[in-house]
């Protein structure tokens, strides 16, 4: 606890605006610590991400979605793993100007994002900084031993896909920082709210974790950029590959944008934010990881394949080398 909060202050806080969500493992958010007892049969999955104001998040963005996007960016990355959330312990820093009004709409945000994701709060700390907003939070996650999909294990021969549509996010985030676009200006509102939308509250793709345990030979979430990330999944992998930007899915309101301005189409498929779902498959799976897919309601499209060796990810649209001026966000 931060001195800069006295402990009755804390404990109030904590009671009215967090221990309502808390798990059996959190005991009611009363106790130093959690108690977790994974499902037997299971290894633990562990992973933690920090969001920071004007770093991941507009400082004035809505307070419930600041909580689903710091939430979902960790279930995210545990959908990728093809596991299942066990509960989630959160750091949240507040700065010298918060309010509690604000921290009332945050609750109620990260309440919905906890619900939708059956991933209840277990614990964390909650102290006040000098500095920006900050949240860090930590998922726990299970699957069945030995099951989870690496990101190292993709194989020559593979081929390349992924969930969902990319790059509403990254151009949610061009609308959300200078909603005076011109190409902003020709969008419907359906197609405005949709972009700006899949900005502020990520997706994250749980629903496809049994079927990537089953199909996937290795994956990870696009958090940072398809083409950027890509390229991490085959580097780890040791492996070399051939992207189809012509493949990448892209939302109706993505294509009208682009229809706009063409080059919205490198800012689609190098901008992060999108949490969908990055994966590597045997051919001979496909056809099954379609149908678990289509069952879940989550689409998947093939857009490359993994070869031999180690050479830099090949990129082509239209059978002509594409060319971006980054491949993906990065925070150094």
């Amino acid at each position: 606890m931060d001195g800069n909060i006295a402990r009755s202050g804390e404990d109030k806080l904590i009671a009215r605006y967090f221990a309502p969500m808390a798990g059996a493992a959190g005991l009611a958010l009363k106790d130093d610590a959690a108690l977790l007892t994974p499902p037997v049969g299971t290894d633990l999955v562990v992973t933690v991400d920090t969001v920071v104001s004007t770093v991941h998040f507009f400082a004035d963005d809505p307070p419930d979605a600041i909580a689903e996007k710091a939430l979902g960016v960790n279930l995210s990355d545990i959908a990728a793993k093809g596991a299942t959330p066990l509960g989630f312990v959160m750091a949240l820093s507040l700065p010298d100007n918060w309010r509690e009004d604000w921290l009332a709409q945050f609750a109620d945000g990260l309440a919905k994002a906890s619900t939708n994701g059956a991933c209840p709060l277990m614990g964390g700390d909650t102290t006040r900084a000098a500095g920006p907003l900050s949240i860090s939070i930590t998922v726990f996650g299970s699957v069945p031993t030995g099951t989870m999909v690496r990101r190292t294990t993709a194989m020559p021969g593979d081929l390349i896909a992924v969930s969902g549509t990319i790059g509403d996010a990254a151009l949610g985030l061009k609308i959300r920082s200078a909603p005076e676009r011109e190409w902003a200006g020709g969008l419907s509102e359906k197609d405005y709210s949709h972009l700006l939308g899949r900005y502020l509250r990520p997706q994250p793709r749980l629903v496809l974790a049994e079927a990537l345990r089953r199909h996937a030979s290795s994956a990870m979430d696009v958090s940072d950029g398809l083409i950027g990330d890509c390229s991490k999944l085959l580097q780890a992998s040791g492996v070399s590959g051939r992207l189809q930007i012509e493949n990448v899915p892209l939302s109706p309101a993505a294509h009208v944008a682009i229809g706009f301005n063409p080059g919205l189409l490198g800012d689609a498929v190098t901008g992060g934010d999108d949490y969908e779902i990055l994966f590597t498959l045997p051919p001979d799976r496909l056809e099954d990881m379609i149908k678990d897919a289509r069952a879940v309601s989550c689409p998947i499209t093939v857009i490359g394949e993994v070869g031999k060796g180690d050479e830099p990810l090949t990129v082509t649209l239209r059978g002509e080398r594409f060319l971006t001026r980054a491949g993906s966000f990065s925070h150094f």
